[in-house]
């Protein structure tokens, strides 16, 4: 059994292969929706992070942006982990697989097609005339883009983030799907006991962000978490002695947390570190 991830652009059939999947492998589908619908348990919505992604921030303004974006990828990435932590799903979202990092092996696909294609898949699944759809693909195409380039910093049309690329212009959905049906029975895509302690740990790592990031005390500080058999390491700086004891209280009382390191942690006044 393997995990999945496909990205596609709007249209691209890139849920159609990920229904067939589903079907064909008994695998538990997560799309984005959901990802989204979890963080805003954390307290943010789709809309402030739509908001902050078109927002166009002064310079002193953009140490808030990347606040906003690492707290937004840790609330979906601690939903994430944690479904793939039991193995056996097909993501199909924006660059998912960039979430679980290296923690595990992925079958990251990308999926294209046509233009004339997308039309059709668009106007099918929403019901929409062909005028409709053009300006609708192109719309949803472009705040894909500013997602991803939000989110992660990258292209997500670059290809050598992906471990085949599907053009459905030449190939079926469900020739994709068999296809890669037998990619999670190779040796690479297989989840080892390493990797399982990997991604357990990955997934606690991004359980701490989380909750870090939605407490009123510690939700500003982007604070480097790392994690090793359940050993918690935190680096960074914060205002004061009482932050960092709230810091270590949060963490502590976290399931699956064995000990933690807070030795790194450093206090600031103003701009000046003091040790």
């Amino acid at each position: 059994m393997a995990i999945i991830t496909i990205s596609r652009g709007t249209f691209s059939g890139g849920e159609k292969l990920a229904e067939c999947l589903v079907q064909k492998l008994g695998y538990k589908s997560i799309s984005r929706k959901i990802l989204v619908d979890a963080a805003e348990k954390y307290g943010i919505s789709e809309n402030q992070l739509i908001t902050t992604m078109e927002a166009k921030p002064a310079i002193k303004e953009r140490l808030s942006l990347n606040i906003d974006r690492f707290r937004y990828l840790s609330f979906i990435q601690a939903t994430l982990c944690d479904a793939a932590k039991n193995d056996n799903i097909v993501y199909y979202g924006h660059a998912g697989h960039l979430l679980l990092k290296d923690a595990c092996p992925v079958i990251k696909v990308k999926v294209i097609a046509d233009m004339e294609q997308r039309i059709l898949f668009a106007m099918e699944r929403n019901k929409i005339s062909r005028e409709e759809a053009i300006p609708y693909i192109k719309k949803m195409d472009k705040y894909r883009k500013k997602w991803t380039k939000f989110l992660y910093d990258i292209d997500w049309n670059d290809p050598s983030l992906y471990d085949v690329v599907i053009n459905l212009k030449h190939t079926s959905i469900q020739t994709a799907c068999d296809m890669i049906s037998v990619m999670t029975t190779a040796p690479e895509f297989k989840l080892t006991e390493t990797s399982k302690r990997a991604i357990a740990d990955l997934t606690l790592e991004s359980q701490v962000k989380a909750r870090l990031a939605s407490d009123d005390t510690t939700k500003d500080y982007m604070l480097k978490i790392a994690v090793r058999d359940g050993n918690v390491r935190v680096s960074g700086r914060v205002k004061n002695v009482e932050d960092a004891n709230r810091i270590k209280t949060i963490i502590e009382e976290m399931p699956g947390v064995k000990s933690m390191d807070c030795s790194c942690v450093n206090y600031y006044i103003n701009d000046d570190v003091i040790l």
